[in-house]
């Protein structure tokens, strides 16, 4: 970059030109962010989706767990029927 006083010597035509690049790279510049926020909102959306599939699956998991124990506690309360059952037919 050119200091003040180089910029103070230069033609109209030259400090056109500066200006122009400069508008040329501040676009460029500009459709890099653009194109940088949309891949950070896009990974920002996987990983809000990652953290609701993680959530599904915590909650599938207590799901199978509750499921489990009920299945647990009929089963149980079968085979002490079944136990019962057979004391009162080895009574009879």
């Amino acid at each position: 970059m050119l200091d003040p006083k180089q910029l103070r010597k230069l033609k109209r035509s030259d400090l056109f030109e500066l200006l122009v690049e400069q508008a040329k790279e501040i676009e460029e510049l500009q459709e890099r962010v653009n194109e940088l926020e949309g891949k950070l909102q896009r990974r920002e959306i996987n990983l809000s989706e990652a953290g609701s599939i993680a959530e599904a699956a915590l909650a599938i998991s207590k799901v199978f767990d509750e499921a489990q124990a009920a299945a647990n506690v009929y089963l149980n309360s079968v085979k002490r029927l079944a136990g019962a059952s057979e004391e009162d037919s080895e009574k009879s």
